[in-house]
């Protein structure tokens, strides 16, 4: 299950990169504000080549989040991040988050090209 989020790019966060198993990475958090009656602020983080996406957008700019909430237990502590896959200009709406009814996998997806979704009546 995917989800979107809409708001306002507040701050970017500087990239961090590192050397693993896999070999080299690099991840990029950024922070959003939605523009709900009371507005969240929400981090969210880009990996590998979706980081260099971000640069096509400046503070203040409204746009579009499409994520997935990925959990990990640590010491019997849970952390949980938000891997955004998709970021594109918002074309209005709320900042509310909604399902996407799409089948196909994030990855097989091109990561900053326009895609339509409908919105469900999720309360949150």
């Amino acid at each position: 299950m995917a989800l979107e989020i809409t708001g306002k790019l507040i701050k970017v966060l500087p990239a961090q990169t590192g050397t693993g198993a896999k070999g080299n990475w690099v991840k990029q958090e950024f922070v959003i504000e939605t523009a709900d009656q009371y507005p969240k602020k929400v981090c969210m983080s880009l990996w590998g080549d979706k980081v260099e996406g971000l640069s096509r957008f400046t503070l203040n700019d409204t746009i579009k989040v499409s994520f997935n909430v990925e959990s990990r237990e640590y010491n019997e502590r849970w952390y949980t991040d938000l891997r955004a896959w998709k970021i594109e200009p918002s074309t209005g709406g709320s900042g509310s988050e909604k399902r996407s009814d799409s089948k196909s996998s994030p990855s097989a997806q091109d990561s900053f090209n326009l895609a339509s979704s409908e919105e469900d009546d999720l309360p949150f």
